[in-house]
């Protein structure tokens, strides 16, 4: 029987393979986005997810498991001393995959893979978005604050034309 075999090889054997994921996984945990291909994204998705959430659980015992996996210290220490405090409250899917079109050599499919809660630009699109939310045109709100400013401008004024007539 061949079940639980459906694994995507990539091409390569299995030690090759596991350096492979291991060096990719290294280099997202110290950059927090990468670009590669999108079939080797989803097998990096699979292979640091667990390690993600092993750092949440900062002892000993978990610390050496991240590291015979990873076999970067460096990496270590910043799994485990910045990217586990942030994702704390998170119970899982802590990478995003986007796809950025193809590649130009042998049209293979690229993509980032990002740490989700390091990409600042998402987190000011969200913000921006919630701020900016009304049902007016961009025409009206323009129109109205101009008056405003226009009404705003003389009444600053006119305290000071009297302040000199005093003088």
């Amino acid at each position: 029987m061949r079940h639980n075999k459906k694994f995507n090889h990539l091409g390569r054997t299995a030690s090759h393979r596991n350096a492979m994921l291991a060096n990719m996984a290294c280099s997202l945990i110290k950059h927090k986005r990468i670009t590669t291909t999108v079939a080797k994204a989803k097998a990096l998705k699979k292979f640091v997810e667990p390690l993600i959430t092993k750092a949440k659980d900062d002892t000993t015992n978990s610390r050496r498991v991240v590291f015979s996996n990873l076999q970067d210290k460096y990496a270590v220490t910043e799994l485990f001393k910045e990217i586990s405090v942030k994702i704390a409250d998170r119970p899982g899917g802590y990478t995003r995959i986007i796809k950025t079109g193809n590649r130009l050599g042998d049209n293979a499919e690229m993509c980032f893979i990002e740490l989700v809660d390091y990409n600042e630009n998402m987190a000011k699109e969200k913000v921006a978005k919630k701020a900016t939310r009304t049902r007016r045109s961009k025409k009206s709100a323009a129109a109205e604050a101009a008056p405003a400013a226009e009404t705003a401008a003389p009444v600053a004024e006119a305290p000071a034309t009297e302040e000199a007539k005093a003088e």
